[in-house]
């Protein structure tokens, strides 16, 4: 019997997906891009260390999606993703799940949002492959982030179908107390858009609109340290830090070790009270 000819036979794979990858971290950058250039279907084809770099390779090689860190020194992630997104989906990939940012980078065009530690190398290349269709992708963070918001923001929609959610919501509990009625007052998008125009990653933490870090100073660690010691606060485990900073277990142990000493602390669970300032005595560093 003759085999009948594969149709699919002389069909060439199709090309790979090209990716920028924007950061100001140059080992989340080398880490990335050696993750991705590993796969078949996808090619790094340039790196950015801040805002104004990515558009320029974005607006030079035209790449099918754009990996996009929060906060750049310089030209940030927010600002420049207006810029980006009329070249080429952008996906934020960032340490930062703040709500606020979260809705401000969707607002501004972004496809999805991925918070490092919280996705698999595999799961990264497949949001990849996701936003280039034009299918939304988010890890956990993001997604409560964004769930928490609209939450907050509810109110009735004025075009509902059929006279959908017209009932009356008033009710009793069992002890017959009509429960309070949950606040619709929303949160303007005015103030989703006061971001400072410069969010250059800083040992001192985050501290748009919110309380400052306590002063760390005394501790007198490293910048990697620092990175590894928020990530501790986090409650992320030393495989999942590793994951995040492209480094050895090993090498998280021996930060780890070092963090330890410099904190005075024996845990993880005393040396994170210390560095968010909720320890007896914390929040000036070591005397």
């Amino acid at each position: 019997m003759t085999t009948p000819p594969n149709p699919f036979a002389n069909v060439p794979p199709p090309a790979p997906l090209r990716v920028v990858v924007a950061d100001d971290n140059p080992v989340v950058r080398a880490g990335l891009t050696a993750l991705l250039t590993g796969r078949e279907d996808i090619t790094v084809v340039a790196e950015a260390a801040d805002g104004r770099e990515a558009y320029e390779a974005t607006r030079t090689h035209r790449p099918d999606v754009v990996l996009l860190d929060v906060r750049m020194p310089g030209v940030d992630g927010i600002s420049a993703l207006p810029h980006l997104v009329g070249i080429a989906p952008v996906v934020m990939l960032t340490y930062s799940g703040e709500s606020e940012i979260v809705q401000e980078a969707l607002r501004r065009g972004a496809g999805g949002y991925l918070v490092h530690g919280e996705f698999t190398a595999d799961q990264l290349v497949s949001a990849i492959r996701d936003i280039e269709q034009g299918r939304p992708h988010f890890t956990p963070t993001a997604a409560g982030a964004l769930l928490s918001q609209l939450r907050r923001d509810a109110r009735p929609a004025a075009t509902l179908p059929e006279g959908l959610g017209s009932a009356s919501t008033t009710h009793r509990d069992a002890t017959g107390i009509v429960p309070p009625h949950i606040s619709t007052s929303p949160t303007s998008a005015e103030n989703l858009s006061q971001l400072q125009p410069n969010m250059a990653p800083s040992s001192s933490g985050w501290t748009g609109g919110r309380p400052a870090a306590p002063d760390r100073s005394g501790y007198q660690l490293s910048t990697r340290e620092a990175e590894i010691m928020d990530l501790i606060a986090s409650g992320m485990t030393n495989q999942q830090i590793a994951a995040t900073c492209f480094i050895s277990e090993k090498t998280v142990k021996n930060h780890i070790n070092r963090i330890f000493a410099k904190l005075h602390s024996t845990s993880r669970s005393e040396a994170a009270a210390k560095w968010l300032g909720t320890a007896p005595g914390s929040g000036r560093g070591m005397r």
